[in-house]
């Protein structure tokens, strides 16, 4: 089971099959058994307020999130070997690279999460 993460503001979806890191094994290995994200998936880390992408073999982009899951702050295309964080964030949003430029989500959209069967 995945979450679909719509951006309500813009009326676009983010991702149909988002996983969800909310344990501290989950948050410390991330996306790093990945080599790719597929277009619809994605990772959502909850707590977070920092990320980095030592050990990454692809660019990802990351939207960072309050409690409310309104963005606060976005970074595109993040590459390997680089550090992001918002400290007065909550949870951040880790999706292909180029996904939110194409949906045009930025600081202050309302996102939705989704369980889907």
């Amino acid at each position: 089971m995945g979450i679909r993460v719509r951006n309500a503001t813009r009326g676009k979806i983010l991702g149909e099959a988002i996983e969800i890191a909310g344990s501290s094994a989950a948050r410390r290995t991330g996306l790093l058994k990945h080599s790719q994200l597929k277009p619809g998936e994605g990772l959502w880390i909850a707590p977070c307020e920092a990320i980095h992408t030592f050990g990454m073999k692809f660019a990802i982009d990351v939207a960072f999130l309050d409690r409310k899951k309104s963005v606060r702050k976005v970074r595109h295309s993040l590459p390997a070997r680089r550090m992001a964080l918002s400290l007065l964030s909550h949870s951040v949003l880790e999706l292909p690279a180029g996904t939110l430029a194409e949906t045009g989500t930025e600081p202050g959209d309302q996102l939705v999460f989704e369980k889907v069967v």
